[in-house]
């Protein structure tokens, strides 16, 4: 009976392995080499902050259906990541022979996070591994960003100013900031996001805004650089940029007489000189300011001097203006233009000037009246005793 004895546990032992072999028979392993995973950027550089979406194919290499955990290993401090396939996570995935599947693996990178380079891994179990590398190319802050390009403008105070700015919000919540301008008293600061004039802007986490800030001056500014603190801010965050705008001055050239008065009287074929007073009513200099005029035909107008090389601002300066009428001039009232202009302003006056007859016609006029009446004396000493 004991050779019985051993058969049956060495027939038990059998049944045991046979067993064994059918279980695994029935769920198949990944071998070694039998599952790649593949990727077709591994190594990328990004700033902080940003939200890395990589395709991953996991493929069978065997001839029978391979079943593998899938799971990121070494993902870096403060780092989030998922798999995605199908509209749903995943953790396992199960492969056709000699088919692929792909998987979305979705990290989102910290904003506070220091510049360097970081790696981490996707573990198809045992099976296979596919290292990531992620350069991270500056040091990133968790806090808002108000930036431009350009701070500084400069111009006249009749000119606008038109500021770019950019607003980040680098941080892990949605912002809605308030923007605000503290310009001194007369100064008119507007914002403007898209194409609406707005006093508020809302910001999703990561994201950045265009801003558009114009800057009116008031009418009576002086020369100078004037700042204007602009900001954006909330209750948890907020940031700010100065912005800066330079007042060159106005301009304003005024061309008009001491009195006021715009008109005259010359006789025909003769000359008079007016007085004319040119005024710098801006707030800025003036140079190279030129006398020009626009007169009747046959007409003559000179200046003295016809070119005043500076005008200080809110001066005045007298030039006089040299007027000679056409000889075939006949009497009546004509207009006369004068123009003062500069680089930067101008100014005109119409001038009337009244044509009187000439006094050489004048005398002829009494000679020949003259004349008459020595005619008529004649016929009357002559013809009247008859």
């Amino acid at each position: 009976m004991k050779p019985l004895g051993r058969n049956m546990k060495l027939l038990s032992l059998l049944l045991l392995l046979a067993l064994g072999a059918g279980l695994l028979g029935g769920m198949p392993a990944a071998a070694a080499g039998g599952v790649t995973l593949y990727s077709a950027y591994t190594s990328i550089s990004v700033p902080p902050g940003e939200s890395l979406d990589y395709s991953v194919e996991v493929i069978n290499n065997t001839s029978d259906v391979v079943t593998v955990p899938l799971e990121l290993q070494n993902l870096p401090k403060d780092w989030t990541a998922t798999l995605n396939s199908g509209g749903w996570q995943v953790k396992e995935m199960s492969v056709k022979p000699g088919e692929s599947s792909s998987v979305s693996l979705n990290v989102t990178v910290p904003l506070q996070i220091d510049k360097g380079t970081y790696r981490f891994e996707l573990a198809a179990g045992s099976a296979a591994r596919l290292p990531f590398t992620v350069e991270i190319t500056e040091k990133g802050t968790y806090q808002t960003e108000l930036t431009t390009d350009q701070a500084n403008l400069q111009g006249p105070s009749d000119s606008s100013f038109t500021y770019s700015l950019k607003l980040q919000n680098r941080t892990a919540d949605k912002q809605n900031y308030a923007l605000q301008a503290q310009a001194d008293p007369g100064w008119n600061v507007t914002f403007t996001a898209g194409d609406n004039q707005v006093s508020s802007v809302e910001v999703e986490p990561g994201a950045n805004q265009s801003i558009t800030v114009k800057v009116q001056p008031p009418e009576q500014v002086k020369e100078g650089a004037y700042s204007i603190p602009v900001s954006a801010s909330n209750q948890s965050t907020s940031s700010e940029v100065k912005l800066e705008a330079v007042i060159t001055g106005t301009y304003g050239l005024e061309l008009t007489t001491p009195s006021g008065l715009l008109s005259t009287n010359v006789t025909a074929g003769g000359s008079k000189t007016i007085d004319l007073l040119v005024k710098n009513t801006g707030t800025a200099d003036l140079s190279d300011i030129n006398l020009s005029s626009n007169a009747p035909v046959d007409w003559e107008v000179s200046f003295s001097p016809k070119t005043i090389d500076k005008l200080a601002a809110g001066q005045s300066t007298t030039v006089e203006a040299k007027i000679t009428a056409s000889k075939k001039a006949i009497a009546g009232d004509y207009v006369t233009g004068m123009t003062a202009s500069s680089p930067e302003s101008s100014s005109s006056a119409q001038f009337r000037v009244a044509v009187k007859g000439s006094m050489l016609w004048g005398w002829v006029g009494v000679l020949v009246i003259a004349a008459i009446l020595g005619g008529i004396y004649y016929l009357i000493r002559k013809y009247g005793r008859r």
